[in-house]
């Protein structure tokens, strides 16, 4: 049996084993060539002899290239063979892997969607060039020295295409119990529903501290991923309720039923803890006089049907020009709520939902309700007018209206609409024509714009922008809350 040092040619020096993967073991080594540290994964010895496995192997080093490069996924720096056992050189990442991070402490909810975020934007660019990673846990997710999270192990990845028939047995689990989805438990083939059904998992745990299936076995909690019901997360991480309908969808049975991407399950919840904060952030409201009509709203959905609800609250209670629209909807047995009419002095307001799931706005002083006869203190303004787009001569490059897309959704997530607008309105004509499923900005752009229009309270105007950004990239949830949310203003406002 060779010794680690002669297992990899004398480029690599000072060879230490750290670890064992699956297929082989991993070292820790001194490329002596370019003077750095380097990983290297070599087959184990067990296998070398099994031509299958070997050409496994092989087409792993070649699929894990392909994506090297981008910034949350491991870098690929060499494949080779050494004595007959093949190797891939990697870049050495220090920082240790994400299971070592959780279990000595929970972590902060803006740090695990950052984290999230980086392994979402690296299995969307490994769907992209038809990469299943099929084994998405906190293991394969690993720090660099800056802290920085890398998706690693595409070690039983699989590409999409007709010349992998037959690599893999049908019937062959892969994968491991704790983050596998249904279809894998059940044997068929894993797809990228997969990956995301096991990011979901993954973010169960980093926001309530257990995976949603957990048993004392790994026959249990493979067998729970197929038969049992998705838990609440809110009631084992005291979340907000709106992160169950959420994880609902990720961790759906059906793949066809879970996000269409990785990203927008993280921006689904991340939208949903968001909301979930602003029901019970005080709002400050002016001293002009707020009027709105309440609209009539079916009995409150099961949780995974109604989390669109009270965000299109919130977001309906931040519109308007002069005024805060202070709506209260109701819902269950109770009879359909009348028209009322809400006038609220200078004091701060509190919006909490009840146990029913009924939403209500509460002062610290006094609202008086009347009828809807009863004239509002002061008329809201009239919306302002459409934005304009740049003239010729305020036109910019794609590149530079990437950036600005980029740019505005950034404020957008700041609740700066002001500052998002107009430079989505330069950006947009430069990205018309140019979507396609490598360069989605378009889409964004139009999104973005759609967004800041309504936060500005220019309800009419954004339901365009929100309905060709749906048409350019598919039905995504936050576009399906604004369009409602602009519609029950724009009609608001009509009537």
């Amino acid at each position: 049996m060779p010794t680690d040092a002669q297992t990899l040619p004398p480029r690599y020096e000072s060879c230490e084993r750290i670890g064992r993967g699956g297929m082989g073991d991993i070292f820790l080594a001194h490329d002596g060539q370019l003077g750095r540290k380097v990983a290297v994964k070599v087959l184990a010895e067990r296998f070398a002899s099994d031509l299958s496995v070997r050409e496994r192997f092989k087409r792993e080093a070649l699929t894990a290239a392909r994506l090297s490069g981008h910034p949350h996924i491991v870098t690929i720096f060499d494949v080779g063979e050494w004595n007959d056992r093949p190797f891939i050189v990697m870049e050495y990442l220090a920082g240790g892997t994400l299971g070592e991070r959780i279990r000595k402490d929970t972590a902060r909810p803006s740090q695990a969607f950052d984290w999230l975020e980086g392994a979402a934007e690296a299995l969307d660019a490994a769907h992209r060039e038809g990469i299943v990673h099929r084994d998405v846990k906190p293991a394969n997710l690993i720090f660099d020295a800056r802290g920085e999270l890398n998706v690693v192990d595409f070690g039983i990845a699989r590409v999409l295409d007709q010349t992998t028939v037959g690599m893999t047995l049908p019937g062959t689990i892969l994968g491991t119990s704790g983050y596998l989805s249904p279809e894998q438990a059940n044997g068929a083939e894993a797809t990228a529903a997969s990956d995301i059904y096991g990011l979901g998992v993954v973010a169960f745990e980093l926001l309530t501290g257990s995976r949603p299936f957990e048993r004392a076995s790994a026959t249990a909690e493979a067998a729970a991923h197929i038969h049992e019901p998705v838990p609440s997360a809110a009631e084992r991480g005291d979340l907000p309720e709106e992160v169950d309908g959420v994880f609902d969808r990720a961790l759906a049975k059906d793949p066809a039923e879970r996000h269409t991407s990785a990203s927008e399950l993280v921006q689904d919840l991340r939208t949903a803890m968001e909301a979930g904060e602003q029901m019970t952030r005080m709002i400050a409201l002016p001293a002009t006089a707020a009027t709105a009509t309440a609209p009539t709203v079916p009995p409150a959905y099961e949780r995974s049907r109604r989390s669109w609800m009270l965000p299109a609250l919130v977001g309906l209670l931040l519109l308007g020009g002069g005024g805060v629209a202070a709506a209260v909807l109701t819902g269950g047995d109770d009879p359909p709520p009348v028209e009322t009419r809400v006038v609220t002095k200078r004091v701060r307001s509190v919006v909490t939902e009840t146990a029913r799931g009924q939403v209500s706005v509460q002062t610290e002083t006094r609202t008086v309700a009347t009828t809807v006869e009863e004239p509002a203190e002061e008329p809201p303004p009239p919306s302002p007018p459409p934005a304009t787009p740049p003239p010729d001569g305020g036109a910019v490059s794609v590149g530079r209206a990437i950036s600005m897309t980029d740019q505005a959704t950034s404020h957008l997530r700041q609740g700066n609409y002001t500052a998002a607008l107009p430079l989505v309105q330069q950006a947009l004509p430069a990205l018309s024509g140019t979507y396609s499923s490598s360069n989605r900005y378009e889409a964004y752009a139009n999104y973005n714009y759609g967004a800041s229009l309504l936060g500005l309270g220019r309800c009419d105007e954004a339901i365009p922008y929100l309905e060709r950004s749906e048409a350019l990239q598919g039905q995504r949830s936050e576009i399906t809350r604004d369009k409602k949310a602009a519609k029950d203003c724009a009609k608001g406002k009509d009537d």
